[in-house]
């Protein structure tokens, strides 16, 4: 399995994947402070690059390419370096809000002639809010550390420059 993205989607992505079982996980992203976060949450391996170079070194570290991949960014490139690193056969999830094509375009052949599956949306939380929160309740699963900062109601516009910024992963905001 492979997460690309280093942001609070990817580092949930490298818990949720570590949660249903994943054995080997490759957190994919160009930050090295969240790497430390993605190996307490599960991560097994790292990779600091991007596009073909990212795509590469997965596939080496996965003999192939993984089984499935989550793409956790929303851009174009980062889904390309996903149909890149994807084993023949595999999988897609995207659940990084997509923004558009970028200057480099989606390649979708790829994943035509490898028979790669594309799946992702906007995720049914309802689905799911029962049994992850008996999980966060029992101290099986701690999402927190995706929260590095907090801020006041009356900081919130400072909480977003801080996230747009990349001085925070994820911003808690307490009344």
């Amino acid at each position: 399995m492979a997460v690309i993205g280093d942001g609070a989607a990817g580092l949930c992505g490298v818990l949720a994947a570590r949660r249903l079982g994943a054995e080997r996980i490759v957190a994919v992203g160009h930050r090295e402070d969240p790497f430390e976060l993605a190996a307490e949450f599960g991560a097994t391996e790292t990779v600091s690059a991007r596009g073909e170079a990212a795509a590469e070194r997965i596939r080496e570290l996965t003999h192939g390419g993984p089984t499935h991949v989550m793409e956790c960014v929303g851009a174009a490139s980062a889904m390309n370096t996903a149909i890149d690193a994807v084993r023949p056969g595999g999988t897609i999830g995207y659940v990084g809000v997509p923004y558009g094509v970028d200057d480099e375009g989606l390649d979708v052949f790829g994943m035509f002639g490898d028979n790669v599956r594309l799946a992702g949306g906007v995720a049914p939380v309802r689905a799911y809010a029962e049994e992850l929160m008996a999980d966060v309740l029992q101290g099986t699963l701690d999402p927190a550390p995706v929260f590095t900062e907090t801020v006041g109601l009356d900081e919130v516009a400072e909480g977003y420059r801080m996230t747009d910024e990349r001085e925070a992963i994820k911003v808690l905001v307490k009344p």
